[in-house]
């Protein structure tokens, strides 16, 4: 069967805490935002209901993976699936533009998956701009590839170079990592992608915000001329056009999205007095009854945990994630949060770049955004999958 080959362990010293969390380079400079900007009724657009041109069973995939597909309960595709799998079964280069919680990991997984299969000599490398988004990949590759034999080795930040490094020496042909640690593999030699043959950027723009442009083209590099490449994006800038020209050629555009996801997010502002006021207003939110799931982003790793413990302390099931967190504990508290076990989770930005929760219904700035670009990341935690969501941003009245 699919053999998962990363281990999770804990952080020690000299290894790096969060894959390249020291290479960011955006700018740092907290901007004075008007309190006016986060406050904006949702505007939802209206989408005519999609109509597949194909059913999972009609793709040309190796009979294992239609039958794992058929036992997770797929039938029909989504939209960035229906188009983009028999593109990329068919070996095309493919930009796929599209908001997370469209299905995109399947549009690419299925194809790279297939490929693996039917030769035994192939290897993909999937790229992803956090931790977080690389086990979630590996996750649904594993459940995808059962039974298969395909082994997958996951590079990224939290978890012991040497275990990684026997990970790879074993094989394994599907290598999931972000820039950071995939980078550190090259220059220690560990990793050879000299005959890796299929490439998957995903949340491009994501690796952009977060400085990574280097470590991708340095990666980028090391690749044979002649290979698969799937650029995954929600948005469309001249570099990120820049990076899938030199690295793609003849690639296939497929442009699903519809509108911004912080467009069905209903947006205002929680006026404050003191300390004292600001945790008691936050109470007041979070025991209102339409408040469901909610994610509270705050500035500082120790905020964040004090945070946590208070809510805790007055009865509100909460967890928390931020740098000083190992993997493990970063996960158990992502996966409470995903299967409803807690109900609130605080998180600096950093750790919540990963979440990729659909039943957000609020997210809470207790602490106001470095930037403006930061604040419509955040909010777009909620809104997902075409429900509407709210977004709260706490202002301290003087």
């Amino acid at each position: 069967m699919y053999k998962n080959t990363y281990r999770r362990g804990p952080s020690r010293p000299g290894v790096q805490s969060f894959s390249g969390s020291n290479r960011r380079n955006r700018k740092n400079a907290k901007q004075t935002i008007d309190p006016s900007r986060f406050i904006k009724a949702a505007a939802p657009v209206s989408t005519v209901g999609y109509e597949p041109k194909h059913n999972f069973a009609d793709f040309e995939m190796h009979p294992l993976l239609k039958s794992n597909v058929t036992n997770k309960g797929y039938t029909v595709p989504s939209e960035i699936q229906d188009k983009t799998i028999t593109l990329g079964l068919a070996g095309q280069n493919v930009v796929g533009i599209a908001n997370t919680g469209t299905g995109k990991t399947a549009a690419f997984a299925l194809p790279i998956l297939n490929t693996l299969m039917r030769n035994p000599s192939s290897q993909a490398l999937v790229i992803a701009p956090t931790r977080e988004l690389a086990i979630q990949i590996e996750e649904q590759c594993r459940i995808l590839a059962k039974n298969s034999g395909l082994s997958a080795a996951v590079l990224i930040g939290g978890m012991p170079l040497g275990r990684q490094k026997r990970d790879l020496k074993d094989g394994s042909r599907l290598i999931i990592g972000t820039p950071g640690r995939i980078k550190d593999h090259l220059n220690q030699h560990t990793l050879d992608l000299s005959h890796c043959g299929m490439v998957v950027l995903d949340e491009v723009d994501r690796m952009l915000d977060m400085g990574f442009i280097n470590d991708v083209r340095f990666i980028l590099e090391k690749l044979p001329t002649e290979h698969q490449a799937f650029f995954f994006s929600a948005t469309m800038s001249p570099e990120i056009n820049a990076l899938i020209d030199t690295f793609s050629r003849d690639a296939v555009t497929v442009n699903v999205k519809v509108a911004e996801t912080s467009q069905n997010v209903h947006q205002d502002v929680v006026r404050f007095s003191g300390n004292v006021d600001k945790i008691d207003s936050l109470h007041n939110v979070l025991i209102q009854p339409n408040v469901q799931k909610t994610l509270i982003f705050g500035k500082t790793k120790h905020g964040v945990e004090r945070l946590s413990r208070e809510l805790r302390a007055r009865g509100f099931k909460s967890e928390s994630m931020h740098g000083d967190k190992s993997q493990g504990q970063r996960k158990r508290a992502l996966d409470s949060f995903r299967d409803n076990q807690i109900k609130v989770l605080v998180a600096t930005d950093v750790a919540a770049r990963g979440i990729d929760v659909k039943d957000i219904t609020h997210v809470i700035n207790y602490d106001v955004p470095q930037t403006y670009d930061d604040y419509v990341h955040r909010i777009g935690r909620a809104g997902r999958a075409g429900q509407a969501g709210y977004a709260l941003t706490f202002v301290d009245k003087g």
